[in-house]
C-alpha cells in the first residue's frame, strides 16, 4: 500500500530527499505523497526511508491505496524503466 502524510506534518522537508522514487512533494500546507510513485521503498530499502527520517511520525499507510508486495515490486520495476 502506498503511504500518506497526515495533518501532523510540520513541513520540515526531511522526507522529500529520502524518497528514491521522487514521490514526495511540497504541498500547502503539508507535504504529499504521490501514490502512483510510492513503492514503500520496495526494491530500494528494507523499510520506507521517509518513515525512518520523519521527526513527527506523520507518515502512515494510505487506506485508499492498498497494494500487495507483488504490486509494489511491479510498480518499482515500472518506475525503473521510466529512468
Amino acid at each position: 500500500m502506498a503511504l500518506m502524510i497526515t495533518d501532523e506534518c510540520i513541513a520540515c522537508d526531511a522526507c522529500r530527499d529520502e524518497c528514491p522514487n521522487g514521490a514526495i512533494e511540497e504541498g500547502d500546507p503539508i507535504y504529499i505523497i504521490d501514490p502512483d510513485r510510492c513503492t514503500e521503498c520496495v526494491g530500494h530499502y528494507d523499510e520506507p526511508a521517509c518513515i525512518a527520517v520523519c521527526p513527527v511520525d506523520c507518515i502512515i499507510p494510505d487506506p485508499d491505496n492498498v497494494e500487495s508486495v507483488e504490486e509494489l515490486k511491479f510498480k518499482f520495476e515500472h518506475l525503473q524503466n521510466e529512468q
